[in-house]
């Protein structure tokens, strides 16, 4: 037991989960034969993979608080290594859209606006930021109250578009309200974590 909660720790959960994600995305894309449809499906996989990742990382410090157990410390242990999976989960999304917009321009015409490429473009700002401040020596050089500012304006800035993003696929295809379950849960265990802190301190965000 010991020797597997090792190996799942920080670099090398990291390593783990980033390979994991990158063999599943060519797999999926092989067994299309690397179409248009597979490009797609390999969209729609790392927007899931991403929440779930996301959903880990931002609810790591609340879940620890309430319920402390292995698992919970081990979460909040790794949270730097879950947000940083999170951030290469979306690199291979960001990568699968510039792929379906160069072989189906058209198609990719149709499933974007404007207003997607937005507030995308500030939700990519948002991870690249709090990716290179998830190592100690960027933490230290950008300081305490700015770091937690930008993870904290982050982290909530990435779970509202993850709301918008799965939600307004709700009306037509109900399934989805299923994505939206952990994204609220994540926001509750933070409210009722953070309404239990003591006065004048405040739950690490990110």
């Amino acid at each position: 037991m010991s020797q597997r909660r090792s190996w799942l720790e920080g670099w090398q959960l990291l390593a783990a989960l980033t390979l994991s994600l990158i063999i599943l995305s060519l797999w999926i894309a092989f067994m299309r034969q690397f179409e248009v449809e597979g490009v797609r499906m390999v969209i729609r996989f790392t927007a899931r993979s991403s929440l779930l990742l996301f959903c880990l990382a931002f609810g790591a410090a609340a879940l620890a608080r309430l319920w402390p157990n292995a698992w919970t410390r081990w979460q909040r242990r790794n949270r730097r290594y879950l947000g940083l999976s999170f951030a290469a989960s979306h690199a291979i999304h960001a990568a699968a859209i510039v792929v379906f917009a160069n072989i189906d321009p058209a198609g990719f015409a149709e499933a974007t606006s404007p207003a997607s490429y937005i507030f995308g473009s500030v939700g990519y700002a948002f991870i690249i930021a709090m990716s290179a401040t998830s190592f100690d020596r960027t933490a230290v050089l950008l300081g305490p109250h700015t770091w937690r500012a930008l993870h904290l304006t982050g982290g909530y800035y990435l779970w509202f578009q993850f709301m918008v993003s799965f939600g307004k696929r709700v009306p037509a295809m109900p399934l989805y309200a299923a994505f939206l379950i952990p994204l609220l849960a994540v926001l509750a265990l933070r409210l009722i974590a953070m309404a239990a802190q003591p006065r004048g301190r405040t739950i690490a965000a990110g």
